[in-house]
């Protein structure tokens, strides 16, 4: 057995040395740097002294705030679909259909209950979705890819989570959880190959605490095989997780087991799931690598340039504003400050006062600083697909006029939508591959048109299923409410749109009790259709 360890720890430094190759500091390194210049710690290690302030002009966070912004702006609605089964078109309310007895769970699994089934899921992923707050996992995703190139998340089942029930309608515990890893924790079998689930294998590490690590060790069994733990300074322990594969007649099934360098924390156990349970995006992507790029990294020259040019001509201004002033110590004795309206005493002829104090006219900026300055911002932003147009920089007549402005602008962000829609679609696979593998027979939650329910769902009834994913995006408008309500009153002067509809699209906080104002217009107009 320890020979085994041995080996998944040396995997697990094969990897490590193949992060630190990478690029000209490697992964580890570079990270710490580009994170740094996000934050705005740009001149970190210099010193400028007391009386010289290290201006910062921070475009490389505009830029990653901006793009990042434009790809979470994206509003994904994710279905399900059982593949091979077909679709009836039916849009029933689940729960009418349920109560109805449209929907039979005995017997074979006909096309129609999947489909229903399907629906079911569907439902219940954007519950999950607002459970784990996907959108706050997915902007951190973002962060983490911009910043080192590669974001992760990681689903795992959290025994503790309330979650359903059951048939008799008693509360289950264990539901999915997830959680945002570094790529500095994540190291991969195959470094050249970019699709995660065709990963021989995958291992994460973790320093945790050592007293919860044995109490773990007890619930798996193996609290004799690590009872000397070696800990760090901190008190922690290096645990590594391997996933792994295993091929056999009823499929791919993904194992895991947990290590430390002393023992098994927990021996290889069937996870019961056919995916590795982690995606992964790339800010940007280079041929044939699982680990992504940072546009920070080859923005970097540009953000020293910009803030080295910004900082001298600070520093002249000042130089210039308060010169260095020279004192003859023999005509002046007394101390001299720079304060304003100091009355100097000095003694000798006029000619020793008139040499007494002078000033040093330090040597003027270059006239083309500034204007070298600004040229090098707009360059760098344009050039990284942040230009003056999509920034809101540029005046346009009105909303429409923006929007197109915008629209032609962002095109060359499709591209990283694309593939953050394609890490979606990644993430629920995921989410369906835990729910046919380890919900078992609960009741799942519902929340639509109806209101709460819970839908009878059998994973085992399921097990051969395999479900698809339909993905569709809606962007949202990025309109102020100014903007909007301008586009409201044309739409109604032009008779388009009704005085209801046009009330209901007016922002919230325009209007008091709009609601109450919609419903009384609403019961006018039907007591003259009745008068008529």
């Amino acid at each position: 057995m320890q020979t085994e360890i041995s080996a998944i720890f040396e995997e697990y430094n094969k990897a490590r040395r193949h992060k630190e190759s990478l690029g000209e500091k490697g992964l580890y390194e570079q990270a710490k740097i580009n994170a740094r210049f996000y934050s705005g710690n740009q001149w970190y290690g210099v010193s400028g002294g007391n009386d010289r302030p290290l201006v910062r002009h921070n475009v490389i966070k505009r830029i990653g705030d901006f793009k990042m912004s434009q790809i979470a702006a994206e509003n994904p609605h994710i279905s399900f679909v059982p593949q091979g089964a077909a679709q009836n078109g039916k849009k029933e309310s689940l729960k009418k259909s349920l109560d109805n007895g449209q929907i039979s769970f005995s017997g074979e699994v006909t096309d129609e209950e999947l489909v229903f089934v399907c629906r079911a899921l569907s439902e219940h992923y954007r519950l999950t979705a607002l459970r784990v707050n996907l959108d706050s996992l997915s902007a951190k995703v973002l962060r983490n890819s911009y910043v080192s190139g590669s974001g992760v998340l990681y689903t795992y089942f959290n025994s503790e989570a309330d979650a359903g029930l059951t048939a008799r309608g008693d509360k289950i515990k264990g539901d999915i959880a997830c959680e945002v890893l570094d790529i500095s924790d994540v190291y991969f079998g195959a470094a050249g190959e970019p699709d995660i689930q065709s990963q021989p294998y995958i291992i994460l590490a973790a320093m945790q605490d050592k007293k919860s690590l044995l109490a773990a060790a007890e619930q798996f069994g193996t609290a004799a095989a690590v009872k000397d733990l070696k800990e760090d300074d901190d008190g922690r322990v290096l645990v590594l997780t391997k996933l792994f594969k295993v091929y056999g007649e009823d499929g791919t099934k993904v194992h895991c087991v947990k290590v430390t360098e002393d023992g098994f924390l927990r021996e290889e156990y069937d996870t019961r799931l056919h995916l590795y349970p982690l995606c992964i995006f790339r800010f940007g992507e280079s041929d044939n690598s699982v680990y992504g790029e940072s546009e920070i990294t080859y923005l970097i020259p540009n953000q020293i340039a910009i803030n080295r040019m910004i900082t001298a001509s600070v520093w002249s201004n000042i130089s210039n504003g308060m010169p260095i002033m020279v004192v003859n110590g023999d005509t002046v004795p007394g101390e001299i400050s720079n304060d304003p309206g100091q009355i100097i005493k000095i003694f000798g002829t006029n000619e020793d006062v008139s040499g007494a104090v002078k000033y040093i006219t330090p040597p003027d900026a270059s006239s083309g600083i500034v204007a070298a300055v600004n040229d090098l911002i707009e360059n760098t932003l344009t050039q990284s697909g942040a230009s003056p147009a999509v920034l809101g920089d540029e005046i346009a007549q009105n909303a429409s006029a923006i929007s197109k402005l915008q629209a032609a602008a962002v095109m060359p962000l499709n591209v990283l939508k694309w593939r953050f829609k394609d890490f979606l679609n990644q993430n629920a696979n995921i989410w369906a591959d835990f729910w046919l593998g380890l919900y078992g027979n609960r009741k799942i939650k519902i929340e639509d048109e109806t209101g709460t329910w819970y839908f009878p769902f059998d994973s085992a009834r399921y097990k051969s299923v395999t479900v698809g994913t339909v993905i569709t995006t809606a962007e949202k408008e990025n309109f102020t409410a100014e903007q909007s309500v301008n586009m409201l009153n044309s739409l109604y002067d032009k008779g388009i749109i009704s005085t209801a509809q046009y009330l209901s699209r007016l922002p919230d906080e325009l209007i008091p009790e709009k609601q109450k104002l919609i419903s009384d217009l609403e019961e006018k107009e039907n007591e003259t259709k009745q008068h008529i």
